[in-house]
């Protein structure tokens, strides 16, 4: 496939080159704001190849400790550790979620770490599980789903789809999947702390975004599986569509 700059139209379009880096608008503090541009501009020389030294034609880069996390016998401590210094006793603390996260390959790593940081965290748990079922759609009228029971529905697992079992306590970070309400902060990557877990509702506070320090609540909402990747296309009805951020 051709690329838009192979276009004869490519001479009329105007490059724009992004020249602020709104990060750094965030910065609390000078010293903070000096890290940030350090990190930035560290990062910049890798991406436009201004740094590193090429040995056998290959370009290395060597990345300072302070960006490494130096593996034990338990990484997944490792990294909370890291990412989370003394979490037990920070949980309490709003801001301490609000800047911090952990990226992860897969679905099974993030369910791994969420799965720790929350038996660390101290209270009792509570646990909700999706109803799942197979939508009554036409499109699916010639498929034979009677192999397919509610064990294995609620063995599935993909990105954007609550878990079938959702494990919680109070002072859990959680993060919103899908857009409710925009207009009140609470839409698609929303970040939440639980602060009540009751029989059919969660209560949470908001700690991302425009509306930091407002309560809502979170109910049943009925999640649809991808048709790309469930055949037959499956419904699950979860409390609520929510998912722990690692």
């Amino acid at each position: 496939m051709a690329s838009i700059n192979s276009s004869i139209l490519w001479k009329h379009f105007e490059v724009l080159t992004l020249t602020k880096n709104m990060r750094l608008e965030s910065a609390t503090n000078q010293s903070n704001l000096e890290e940030l541009k350090r990190f930035s501009d560290w990062i910049l020389q890798i991406g436009e190849g201004r740094i590193g030294t090429i040995i056998n034609e290959k370009l290395l880069v060597q990345i300072p400790n302070e960006f490494l996390i130096f593996p034990s016998d338990n990484p997944i401590d490792d990294i909370i550790n890291a990412i989370y210094p003394d979490i037990v006793r920070n949980f309490d603390d709003t801001g301490f979620f609000q800047d911090r996260a952990i990226l992860a390959p897969t679905v099974e790593i993030v369910e791994e770490i969420n799965d720790h940081i929350v038996q660390l965290l101290p209270g009792t748990e509570k646990e909700y599980l999706s109803a799942d079922s197979i939508c009554g759609s036409d499109a699916y009228c010639d498929v034979d789903v009677d192999w397919i029971n509610t064990e294995f529905l609620n063995q599935i697992k993909c990105s954007g789809l609550p878990n079938h079992s959702l494990k919680l306590k109070k002072g859990v970070p959680i993060i919103l999947l899908r857009n409710i309400d925009p207009a009140g902060g609470l839409c698609n990557g929303t970040r939440l702390i639980v602060r009540d877990l009751g029989t059919n509702v969660i209560g949470a506070e908001i700690v991302s975004g425009s509306h930091i320090g407002d309560k809502t609540c979170a109910a049943n909402a009925n999640e649809k599986g991808d048709k790309a990747s469930l055949i037959p296309h499956s419904r699950r009805p979860a409390l609520p569509s929510l998912q722990i951020p690692p």
